[in-house]
């Protein structure tokens, strides 16, 4: 062992010292090199190796550092002029460097305090930004708080028609009238949003369509990059030869940002569009969270969807207003304006093929207004509360991160007790120690906030890249949000500097004498210290216990759902859709033709069941009618209804319970048949059978109410999503369908590889017709992503319970700790007088039990209390399931008994009479 002692001699010889005191500088520092030596030989160096390390920091002042501000009677090295060593920010890189120093000489509490913090700070920014962009952020164009929509309102009977957009608020007449007739809006356009086709044949390549009508871009106040926008004048019927406005993301994608793309077209539809203009940067359009490829204007709907235009159907509803608000016109004035324009517009509108009933509602509606300045969104209706929720459960783990920081800077407070004492003793001022120390906790929390916005813009990115689709690709401009980053980082620098610098300074005011004695508790150890600890693992339990059961709750949540015997099979089945548009079949002929391409699909290898159906099962669209059942005093009801061709029940694994499957002699000559759910007989024929009874379908605009006879009861099955209840549901032959649209979904079950499948499919096809657009998804994927809200709670939440229960886990490990080192004594004597291992081991384990007990006493009433704002986020489980709370609990003893038993046992194994010796 090397005589550091003689070393320390030779550096502070300079000093001339009084004999006794440099003797007693030469006994302390000394003491610490060795420590700095053995530590260094424990890390795998070697004896030459970390003798030579040693040195250097005591000639690089690292052990000294308290002798250069502290004795005055100390020389700092020639090279250092006395404006450097005057200088406040020479000072602050010092103390800084020491820091950091000190830092390397403590890696594991290094690394556990600047990743709680960066845990607790990047989940909470991260959150926060999407929420922000979903929920507060204005649109990013001119006057965002001047914009307003027009809409149906006071409907409570609810409106009747098709309904082909995310936002379907009116219809094109009534878009007319009210563009003619209103007077709130100094400028007013329309707007809808869709995918059409850019493939002129094969597999699709569908592109985002932004549908503009009037003065949507002057509303908005959007201007060109290149080229012009669409105006009104280009909004008329019968625009043939209508532009398209590409987006500045979309142009720079496809085009490479040539502006010779203004002299192209671009093909929708198989329709071509020359392009006449792109838009600016960073304009996506009204829908936050989604962004447009291409638009166009409104009339151009009668160039690519042909028969099917929607421009003068007046029970279509597809399309969205949104206006400037002229001065002086509030939201109220400007709604009680529209109310007043309601009835001659819904007389003017009335669509002639509505029976009585629908007619007196619709002519009911009132029109009114809202604000429009932060778009609108179906991001934010599905994730604006759980992501409220999200940001609550994150700022818990901010908290619980603190708690775990501040038990960790108390205890090395605690450590560093002696440190400051002999810092005293030596003559360091107590200015300059606490300079240092808030150099040192300012240096914590700055680590620690660098991190966390680190892990705030990857997260971010994480977040929406979890949130995007195949069919929906997410657009969220996400730029690291101030607020809740400063707010985050402040909360945790006050953390450093209460917990860290606190106890240390009150260590300054205690007598160095006691400080340095190796058993003292000095002022950091005493019981007020514990009792704080104590109450911050408490703290830490109650909340982890809270993030626990809520991580239960939305992961049982999903497990739910994804186990759930929805009345069809999940796996091996192939969803594609198929466009006929291309063909250019009458209507009357589409009937058949599918039904050629359905057999041509039958004969493919790998596809030994195919069906065709209409609507594709928890895919979110709908189709409902008003039905009566002859023979019963039922009043006129409404169930849900699809149109599937033979085998399709087969196909999707639903079981026949009743009756007969459609068969091929269920034609368009035949007598139409119908086949309904289980829940069809519950809710019109209170359980009885079904099966022969005659299903009446009431027609608009006076023609004969269709008649079904019912020929099978089948199990039921989900419709429109999987959260929803079973419904009635009537399943009609695809084959007996008067008119058929142009495009069809088939579902085909394999037993083998997907993409083989695919494959097949696509050569089968071509050769009916390479003309045909095919689009294809699996199944399984088409329920995966409706499941998304779940899967983002279940993870997000099961993350964030994880890492509190790590943390409290820290937190109580450290308490337990630092009451064993603390009752050495204690337990010396105890041990002393006979007790055996096993009654010191009990002896601990019960305080660190005692504390567990009051942290699950109080982390239950919170969890309970916390589980009802979720409750609607929830499936197949109440806020209060018992079984979730003791699976909680349970849980978050066991990771406790673990934490506790390691120190337990070490106090167990304790030498009485090395505890003894100590003072």
């Amino acid at each position: 062992m090397p005589d550091w002692s003689k070393s320390v001699a030779e550096r502070i010889a300079a000093l001339s010292l009084d004999p006794a005191r440099e003797a007693a500088i030469v006994e302390e520092i000394a003491q610490h090199a060795n420590d700095r030596y053995e530590e260094l030989l424990a890390r795998g160096e070697g004896p030459e190796e970390a003798h030579r390390a040693v040195l250097a920091e005591l000639d690089g002042g690292d052990l000294l550092s308290g002798l250069r501000s502290a004795l005055p009677s100390w020389r700092p090295a020639p090279e250092l002029g006395q404006d450097e060593r005057g200088s406040i920010f020479a000072s602050l890189v010092r103390d800084l460097r020491h820091g950091i120093r000190l830092l390397r000489l403590d890696p594991a509490f290094a690394a556990v305090a600047i990743l709680s913090l960066a845990l607790g700070i990047g989940a909470n920014t991260a959150i926060f930004q999407l929420l922000d962009a979903v929920r507060l952020r204005p649109l990013p164009v001119e006057r965002p708080d001047e914009l307003a929509d027009a809409r149906v309102t006071d409907n409570p009977f609810g409106r009747t028609g098709n309904f082909s957009s995310r936002h379907p608020q009116l219809t094109y007449p009534i878009w007319e009238r009210l563009r003619e007739g209103q007077q709130a809006f100094s400028s007013v356009g329309a707007w809808s949003s869709g995918r059409l086709n850019a493939s002129p044949g094969g597999e699709a390549r569908p592109v985002e369509v932004l549908w503009v009508g009037g003065a949507f871009f002057e509303t908005l106040g959007v201007r060109p990059a290149l080229g012009r926008l669409i105006s009104a004048s280009d909004d008329r019927r019968g625009c043939t030869s209508a532009g398209a406005v590409l987006s500045d993301s979309f142009w720079r994608r496809e085009y490479g940002g040539r502006a010779s793309a203004l002299e192209g077209k671009i093909t929708l539809n198989r329709h071509p569009f020359p392009i006449m203009g792109v838009t600016q940067p960073g304009f996506f359009g009204v829908e936050v969270g989604l962004d447009f490829d291409v638009a166009i204007p409104l009339c151009a709907d009668a160039a690519v969807a042909a028969e099917a235009s929607r421009l003068d159907r007046p029970d279509e509803w597809w399309l969205a207003v949104i206006g400037r608000r002229k001065p002086g016109w509030s939201i109220e004035r400007t709604s009680a304006h529209l109310a007043a324009l309601s009835p001659g517009t819904f007389t003017a509108t009335l669509p002639p093929g509505y029976d009585a009933v629908d007619a007196k509602h619709y002519l009911a509606f009132k029109l009114g207004s809202r604000s429009l300045s932060s778009g609108v969104s179906d991001l934010r209706e599905s994730y604006g509360n759980p992501l409220v929720l999200l940001l609550g459960i994150s700022g818990l783990v901010l908290l619980i991160a603190c708690a775990n920081l501040a038990n960790l800077l108390v205890a090395r407070a605690s450590a560093r007790r002696r440190e400051v004492a002999v810092r005293l003793a030596l003559g360091a001022s107590r200015a300059r120690l606490v300079r240092q120390l808030l150099a040192e906790s300012l240096l914590l929390a700055s680590l620690g906030a660098a991190c966390g916005a680190a892990l705030a813009q990857a997260a971010s990115r994480i977040l929406v890249a979890f949130l995007s689709t195949q069919d929906a690709r997410l657009f969220v401009a996400l730029p690291l949000d101030l607020r809740t980053f400063g707010f985050a980082t402040i909360l945790a620098a006050a953390t450093c500097l209460v917990f860290g610098l606190a106890p240390a300074l009150q260590a300054t005011r205690a007598a160095p004498i006691e400080a340095m004695k190796s058993g003292g508790r000095g002022i950091a150890g005493s019981p007020t210290r514990l009792v704080a600890r104590r109450a911050l693992v408490i703290a830490q339990v109650s909340l982890s216990l809270v993030l626990l059961v809520g991580a239960l709750l939305f992961a049982r949540t999903l497990r739910n759902l994804t186990t759930l015997d929805a009345g069809f099979r999940r796996d091996q089945i192939l969803v594609v859709h198929a466009d006929l548009t291309p063909l250019g079949l009458p209507p009357k002929a589409r009937v058949a033709y599918k039904q050629e391409l359905l057999s041509r699909v039958r004969t493919v290898p790998g596809a030994p069941s195919a069906a065709m159906v209409r609507i594709v099962p928890a895919s979110g669209e709908g189709w409902n009618e008003n039905i009566t059942i002859e023979g019963t005093a039922v009043a006129r009801k409404v169930a849900n209804f699809n149109r599937v061709s033979p085998g399709y029940f087969a196909a999707m694994g639903t079981p026949l319970l009743a009756g007969r499957d459609f068969a091929d002699r269920d034609t368009a000559s035949a007598l139409p048949v119908a086949v309904v759910t289980e829940a069809f007989s519950r809710k019109f024929l209170a359980g009885a059978s079904s099966v022969g009874r005659t299903l009446i379908v009431a027609r608009q605009g006076g023609s004969t109410d269709r008649r079904y006879e019912i020929v099978g009861l089948v199990k039921d099955t989900k419709y429109g999503d999987l959260r929803e209840e079973f419904t009635p549901i009537v399943f009609l032959p695809a084959a007996q369908e008067e008119e058929s649209e142009s495009d069809l979904h088939l579902v085909i079950r394999t037993d083998g590889s997907l993409s083989s499948l695919t494959a097949a499919v696509k050569r089968g096809v071509a050769d009916v017709s390479p003309q045909i657009v095919l689009n294809f998804q699996s199944f399984e994927s088409i329920l995966r992503d409706g499941l998304l809200r779940e899967r983002l709670m279940a993870t997000l939440a099961g993350f964030f319970g994880l890492l509190a229960a790590a943390l409290a886990m820290i937190g109580l490990y450290g308490v337990v700790s630092y009451m064993v080192v603390r009752r050495r004594n204690e337990i010396g004597v105890r041990m002393a007088m006979g007790a055996n291992r096993r009654d010191i081991l009990v002896m601990i384990l019960r305080e660190a039990g005692t504390l567990l007990a009051v942290g699950l006493a109080i982390g239950t009433i919170l969890s309970l209390v916390a589980a009802t704002s979720a409750r609607a986020l929830l499936f197949g489980l109440k806020p209060s399931d018992p079984l979730t709370l003791a699976i909680a609990v349970a849980s978050l003893t066991a990771i406790a008994a673990i934490a506790s038993l390691l120190p337990a046992q070490r106090a167990a194994k304790l030498d009485p009479m090395a505890a003894l010796r100590e003072d």
